[in-house]
């Protein structure tokens, strides 16, 4: 007798501990789409992506994305790294994170510092419920970069012009609670801008350190765990500068590899905490398991 087929169950909150922070990834949602190519890996063939994915036991047409937005409680401050797709996206099962934030335990109203590491959709919609601010009480940071870019609206892709009209509609009514942040800049005790361009304009990583514990909140410096990560040459149609959205991927992987540093990606299969390894040929995504929960 065949099962009911009830679908897919999966875990929505994780928490772990970072020297003296906590850190709560929640997933936004789920999306579900044909794929990998041409999304990932324009510059190649199809036959070379299916290839990979199959060779790492992933359906060669068929793609998941998630969306992890990160909590950090420094102690002091509740502080959230993004805000998801929200109500923008709520009719196709993403935007969960302001109904999950109550198993979290956590109210939208005690998170103090909303940073966002760039101005895509799935990042910046979040910010609005029902018209209104989603975090009442917080102040934002923006990198610098990445706001002038988008206010300006300048240089935009075709493909982005949606996207630069619904940064100026959430974004800039928020800046007078805002400040703005350049590469190097300590935004709170413990939390350090990183530049990342390339995915968009002034995407920022984020580095994180607490009593002697280190991650890198990535963002979307790669994109999924095998056709960006294991490939970082490869193009992403989501990248707005795609040949410098490369070099950044070099550059923060041979970064998090070498350092031995802890990763979070917004993009990363959830609970989306892992490391980066060094292969003979390039890198590889290693979940975490239990190393952060002591």
């Amino acid at each position: 007798m065949p099962s009911k087929l009830q679908g897919v169950l999966r875990p929505q909150v994780s928490r772990f501990r970072l020297g003296d922070f906590e850190i709560t990834n929640i997933l936004d949602g789920v999306a579900q789409r044909p794929g990998p190519h041409p999304g990932f890996g324009a510059n190649v063939s199809a036959e070379e992506v299916h290839a990979l994915c199959i060779a790492n036991n992933l359906p060669p047409k068929m793609l998941e994305h998630g969306f992890v937005p990160t909590l950090l409680d420094t102690g002091k401050e509740l502080v959230l790294f993004d805000a998801g797709n929200g109500e923008f996206r709520r009719k196709d099962g993403v935007g969960k994170l302001h109904s999950l934030l109550p198993a979290a335990g956590y109210r939208p109203e005690d998170i103090d510092v909303v940073v966002i590491t760039h101005g895509h959709p799935d990042h910046i919609a979040g910010l609005v419920e029902d018209g209104k601010p989603a975090f009442p009480n917080a102040r934002y940071v923006f990198g610098r970069a990445e706001y002038d870019y988008w206010v300006k609206g300048e240089n935009i892709r075709e493909r982005r012009l949606a996207n630069q009209k619904q940064f100026v509609e959430i974004c800039v009514p928020l800046a007078p609670r805002a400040t703005f942040a350049e590469p190097g800049t300590e935004i709170l005790p413990g939390v350090t801008a990183v530049e990342a361009y390339g995915h968009s304009a002034g995407h920022m990583a984020y580095h994180i350190e607490s009593a002697g514990q280190r991650l890198l909140l990535m963002a979307d410096v790669t994109n999924h765990y095998v056709v960006s990560l294991q490939v970082p040459d490869w193009h992403g149609d989501f990248d707005d500068d795609k040949d410098r959205a490369v070099a950044t991927r070099k550059r923060i992987l041979d970064m998090v590899a070498t350092d031995h540093l802890w990763a979070i990606g917004f993009h990363m299969p959830f609970p989306a905490i892992g490391f980066v390894e060094r292969t003979p040929r390039s890198y590889r995504w290693v979940p975490a398991t239990y190393q952060l929960n002591f």
